[in-house]
């Protein structure tokens, strides 16, 4: 079982607002709780993208697993952990549910099951791999690393908290973009190509490609017109990467604020790049 926080970029503006990326991997079965924090933008590796061989194979490997086996009580807490000899059977029971599980999915896909609904079957022992981006993670912080927390959820939260805490900061001025996944001497003639790469490896939730290889631009950039050339348009990849905004005082009577908090989304102090695309949110129907 997996709990890993990774730095992916980390900028901080003039007026002091940081803005991190970090790259996760986790029991999917507390994704839904992550999921609960509004002032995050996320992407994460999908089920219907992956194939079911490599799913299987990974949860063969690596299954998702409790990190604490603690007894039933009424409440959302558990209570103290199993004896030895319980939480060793209770491990045994978990892994011989996902053995059976990998059986019935390897019959639905032999009969030609499409992957989005075979790696359903798995997803109870199944990681995510997700990218992150924030201004904001006090209210996180507070929430998932205390003593309260799910246990795998607070694992999490520390191992993030340990990442950011010893991350290196880039500074960046007005104009300067965080692009997180492209890497130092890539693209540093044109912050509109970077940005685009950015885009596309953060729908990807990886620097390398689905192989795990080395990217190849021109694929980036077509990975990146398939994603905000389309109608509607898969705009979720382009909330990570942002520009820090100015900070204006007033003289005498004035403005005092940001110049274009239209453009923040959920971060503080920076124009997120989605907000710079045309009908980047669908209004209405019609």
């Amino acid at each position: 079982m997996t709990i890993t926080a990774k730095v992916i970029a980390d900028s901080v503006s003039r007026w002091g607002n940081r803005l991190t990326t970090m790259q996760l991997r986790y029991p999917k079965f507390i994704h839904g709780e992550f999921m609960t924090h509004r002032m995050f933008s996320r992407n994460a590796s999908s089920s219907r993208a992956i194939p079911v061989e490599r799913m299987i194979q990974d949860v063969m490997d690596d299954p998702a697993m409790p990190v604490f086996w603690g007894t039933n009580k009424p409440g959302m807490q558990a209570g103290e952990e199993l004896s030895e000899t319980d939480r060793d059977d209770a491990i045994g029971n978990w892994l011989w549910a996902r053995n059976s599980a990998v059986e019935y999915a390897r019959y639905l896909h032999r009969i030609g099951v499409h992957k989005q609904l075979v790696n359903r079957v798995i997803e109870p022992w199944c990681h995510i791999n997700v990218v992150v981006t924030a201004t904001e993670w006090a209210n996180f912080y507070a929430l998932r690393r205390h003593k309260d927390a799910q246990p795998e959820m607070k694992a999490l939260a520390d191992a993030m908290w340990d990442a950011q805490k010893d991350s290196k900061i880039t500074f960046l001025d007005t104009g300067s973009w965080h692009v997180p996944y492209v890497q130092d001497g890539e693209a540093t003639d044109s912050y509109a190509l970077a940005v685009k790469l950015s885009v596309a490896r953060c729908a990807r939730v990886s620097y390398l490609t689905h192989e795990g290889k080395p990217p190849n631009v021109e694929d980036d950039l077509k990975l990146y017109d398939r994603l905000v050339g389309s109608t509607p348009l898969h705009a979720s990849p382009a909330e990570h990467q942002a520009t820090p905004d100015y900070w204006l005082e007033p003289e005498g009577v004035g403005f005092r604020g940001y110049t274009h908090s239209e453009e923040h989304g959920n971060f503080v102090g920076w124009r997120q790049y989605r907000k710079r695309l045309p009908n980047e949110n669908v209004a209405s129907l019609s």
